[in-house]
């Protein structure tokens, strides 16, 4: 098949087009800015544009399909030529349910907590030599991309994401995948600019419970109570399986779980990790993987990319980067952090970098985020709240909705990095929890420092 991508470079889009060039599938692409490690990847295999911005005589009948990538503007001028021409326009999500509409579709979604969990699943099935299509939101240990699509897989793991299709489909992504298998992690507000109303958000989960085909099954987290809300209201004929978290102990910086075969220690921590082993156990269990075997490959998963990644380590000191910045993820990483090493200083430090954790009538759902830090610092770009067209916000406003006096705020980078690197950081975890790089941080510094 012969497919043209609008805008390439992004970080799903550009897997999806490894993929399929994998797969024997010719591939073109545009895009206005392409960056790493997007930018080397697609050069490794060809697929790198010639040329940056957009170019409507890159598209011709010649194309099967055009995918169109939620980066790309409703007027582009490659997407309005595909208009005219005629040719088949496909978002991200729709793409991938057309390729696997004859699969067993396993969909994992939440606010949080999803990428995480899918990287379970596939850890363990790829522990067992299990070959499943997949597309998950981070780059894992042993897969060379984000995406594996093929003719003669069984079952694709989707990762759920509850934010818009394209520019011009407007629904949630997880609404189009029609799982037969599907799971629920957790329900917090998020993506206030295009949810600016709590129900309305809540509504789409809704949805997507009912958009699960009858007689299929959802896994839940029954300790959310919003989810539980959500999926005991369901109307459609489904099964419904509940998972909590398991029971556990923490000792010498590691924590073991109880399981029907004993006790196991586990790479990963937090009550939030523990909570989605156990969804993701039930997951495995409904593709075929019993018990015993999930435990067995589930004991060595370090974690997914950037969810509380260990960046630097010595006898005495300990670094994590996380890709917390929503409210409830900024909580349950800080309280696991001070969990797992409550013998030691948390420096927990957060980027607000987003659309909703810029917005200043959206601050005050940080209530008490980073309550277990010893140390609390966050830093934000006045110009990225310029940027985003949104109302000022002062440093004040910020302490005042963390409800912290001690809150150390910083708008500047550089004065923020000096802080970081004269602090002592004998017997202290720091926590570095952003979406974005705290305005060009190098996080290997920690290594030659620590």
């Amino acid at each position: 098949m012969n497919y043209h991508f609008i805008a390439i470079g992004g970080s799903a889009m550009h897997n999806l087009a490894l993929a399929l060039h994998q797969k024997g599938d010719t591939i073109t692409g545009s895009d206005d800015a392409i960056f790493e490690p997007s930018k080397t990847r697609l050069k490794a295999k060809g697929l790198l544009p010639k040329d940056e911005g957009w170019f409507e005589e890159k598209i011709n009948s010649n194309l099967d399909a055009v995918i169109l990538g939620m980066h790309a503007k409703a007027d582009n001028p490659e997407l309005l030529k595909a208009k005219i021409l005629g040719l088949k326009i496909y978002s991200y999500p729709e793409f991938l349910y057309e390729q696997s509409k004859n699969k067993t579709r396993v969909v994992i979604g939440g606010s949080h907590g999803k990428t995480t969990i899918t990287s379970m699943i596939l850890h363990v099935l790829n522990y067992h030599n299990i070959e499943v299509d997949y597309m998950v939101g981070a780059q894992l240990e042993g897969f060379d991309t984000m995406v594996h699509l093929t003719a003669e897989n069984e079952f694709i793991v989707l990762e759920g994401d509850e934010y818009l299709s394209s520019p011009i489909d407007l629904r949630p992504k997880f609404h189009l995948y029609k799982p037969n298998i599907a799971l629920l992690s957790g329900i917090a507000w998020d993506h206030i600019n295009v949810f600016p109303v709590y129900e309305n958000y809540i509504e789409q989960f809704s949805i997507f419970v009912n958009s699960i085909t009858n007689g299929g099954i959802i896994v839940y987290n029954e300790e959310d109570d919003e989810v539980k809300r959500v999926v005991e209201q369901a109307i459609n004929p489904i099964q419904k399986y509940p998972y909590h978290t398991p029971n556990y102990r923490i000792e010498n910086g590691i924590t073991y779980i109880e399981t029907s075969l004993g006790e196991l220690p586990l790479e990963i921590f937090g009550k939030h990790n523990l909570q989605n082993l156990a969804g993701a156990k039930w997951i495995c269990q409904h593709m075929g993987v019993d018990e015993a075997d999930f435990y067995e490959a589930i004991a060595s998963f370090k974690g997914a990319s950037k969810r509380l990644e260990k960046i630097a380590e010595n006898e005495s000191t300990l670094v994590f980067k996380d890709f917390a910045h929503s409210p409830s993820k900024v909580e349950a990483t800080t309280n696991a952090v001070k969990n797992q090493y409550n013998n030691k200083n948390l420096l927990a430090c957060l980027e607000l970098h987003t659309y909703s954790s810029l917005n200043a009538e959206f601050l005050k759902e940080y209530k008490g985020a980073l309550k277990s830090a010893d140390t609390a610092v966050v830093f934000y770009y006045p110009h990225a709240v310029e940027i985003k067209r949104l109302e000022k916000i002062t440093k004040e406003q910020i302490k005042a909705a963390f409800e912290r006096d001690d809150l150390i705020v910083y708008t500047n980078a550089t004065e923020f990095r000096e802080f970081l690197f004269s602090q002592n950081f004998k017997n202290t975890v720091v926590l570095l929890m952003s979406s974005g790089n705290y305005g060009g941080l190098d996080f290997d510094q920690f290594k030659a420092l620590i």
